[in-house]
Order: C-alpha cells, then sequence, then structure tokens
C-alpha cells in the first residue's frame, strides 16, 4: 500500500512496512535470492535474505526505492477481549 506525503512541496510515496513482511528487491542478492523479510523498522530498515541468511541494514527512503513488491504481507492480528 502505498501513501503519499508532502515533502518539501513534492508528493513523496511512503510504502507501509511492518515486521515480518518479505518484498522483492530490484537486485538479486550474490546468492540469488530478490526477497528479503523486514526484521527491523524506523529510519533505518533492517532486512534478512531469505535465500541465504544475510542481514543488512539501509536507510529507509534507499530501501523503498529498490522495492519491486510487496511478496507477503504480514496480517494484521485482531486481539479478542
Amino acid at each position: 500500500m502505498m501513501l503519499l506525503v508532502k515533502v518539501n512541496r513534492i508528493m513523496a510515496p511512503i510504502m507501509k512496512l511492518h515486521l515480518g513482511d518479505i518484498v522483492q528487491l530490484k537486485k538479486t542478492h550474490p546468492c540469488g535470492s530478490d526477497q528479503w523479510e523486514v526484521i527491523r523498522l524506523g529510519n533505518d530498515i533492517k532486512a534478512r535474505c531469505t535465500g541465504c541468511g544475510r542481514v543488512m541494514m539501509m536507510r529507509r527512503s534507499r530501501f523503498v526505492r529498490l522495492i519491486r513488491k510487496h511478496i507477503a504481507p504480514v496480517e494484521e492480528q485482531v486481539s479478542e477481549s
């Protein structure tokens, strides 16, 4: 899901990411996989390669630009009272 946010008078896309999401990046990892699991969110994003388990960390703005598509978004858990 993409949201548009006004940043410095320019409408910039913001992608909603959640812990555990699987995303496909534009470039493939040397192991041959292009799918990554999001394991940390914030200003920086940490992701783990689903092929070999390698962990990388980069700025959110750069990570969002590298995303080709959302493979498996985590479903929202509804707490029952």
